[in-house]
């Protein structure tokens, strides 16, 4: 047997579908079909059951890709030890984050790694939290950035900062005139939520339990819609649409300087912003504030432990403003 068909049953376990094994492997069908045939007859097992319309693993094919996905990182791991020894942080880093993460702090992360690392350019991956964690587990990608909390995946875990959140609220709305709000003041407005699957959305439901209700009979939020985005999601504020949370690092830099203008402008300090129009307004919480723990997640048999550092130093160098700094 060799690596090359070992990497082609993990592909068709992990897609389920021997073309997009092949498409994931950057081969043709019948290649990797006629070396897993080939590996099947040298093992004479059976490692996938080929059905009308799916492909599924067979309970001694699963326990046989679990060993090949081993052999597979060891193998990179042997790549990777010889590497380092000409240069610890040569090759690429293959990153994962969240999608309410990535928007927001790759500008400044990738602008870090350039300056200090450029010898270790980072190949980026937006997912969902679950789909990370799986990649993380198949060696698909190297590390991630994730926000807790997520299901233990016996994963090496750094704290790097923890965020507050902030309501956005429409300039046009009764809170905009506000300096801060309270969790229970935005019970009975409409909220704007991303789609089932963002962990954000599940971050937004700790904090406000009532905005899970959809019946616009119901007591606490009247209505609620979904998003594809974050960034769709403040577009919809902006048109008055509802109200949302947004993570500090979300917040425009622009919005509170506008927003600080415009304050000082209303006491008579600078009336030239005092009339500017703002269609949304981001507002602290008061009293509890609202956060999340946002981490760095690898697995413990990674052996590029002087690329993680690396990494956690750069974000460590990016401003993050408004969130506090983990050690």
């Amino acid at each position: 047997m060799t690596l090359t068909e070992l990497k082609y049953i993990v592909a068709v376990a992990r897609e389920k579908h021997f073309g997009k094994g092949a498409e994931a492997c950057h081969v043709s069908q019948p290649t990797l079909s006629v070396a897993i045939k080939k590996l099947e007859e040298e093992l004479q097992v059976k490692l996938f059951e080929r059905n009308a319309n799916e492909i599924t693993v067979t309970p001694l094919g699963e326990e046989i890709v679990r060993q090949a996905q081993s052999v597979l990182e060891q193998a990179d791991n042997i790549r990777e030890i010889a590497r380092r020894g000409k240069d610890p942080l040569a090759g690429a880093l293959r990153l994962g984050l969240i999608y309410t993460i990535g928007p927001y702090l790759l500008p400044d992360l990738v602008r870090q790694i350039i300056a200090h690392t450029p010898q270790m350019p980072l190949i980026l991956q937006e997912n969902f939290t679950v789909k990370l964690l799986e990649e993380l587990r198949t060696g698909e990608i190297d590390c991630a950035i994730l926000a807790e909390p997520f299901p233990d995946a016996n994963l090496a875990i750094a704290p790097l900062y923890d965020e507050p959140f902030m309501a956005a609220v429409p300039g046009s709305h009764p809170l905009a005139a506000r300096n801060s709000v309270t969790a229970e003041e935005l019970k009975k407005e409409t909220m704007l939520l991303l789609g089932t699957g963002h962990c954000f959305r599940d971050h937004v439901l700790e904090v406000c339990p009532e905005f899970a209700r959809f019946s616009s009979s119901a007591e606490g939020i009247s209505k609620s819609f979904e998003g594809s985005s974050l960034e769709t999601i403040k577009h919809m504020v902006a048109a008055g649409m509802g109200i949302t949370l947004v993570p500090r690092l979300g917040v425009p830099k622009e919005a509170l300087a506008e927003q600080s203008a415009a304050k000082k402008g209303s006491t008579g300090k600078d009336d030239s912003v005092a009339g500017q129009a703002s269609f949304i307004k981001y507002l602290p919480f008061e009293g509890h504030v609202p956060t999340r723990r946002v981490v760095l997640a690898w697995r413990r048999s990674f052996t590029r432990y002087e690329a993680i550092a690396a990494l956690r130093n750069a974000i460590y160098a990016c401003e993050l403003p408004g969130v506090s700094r983990l050690s």
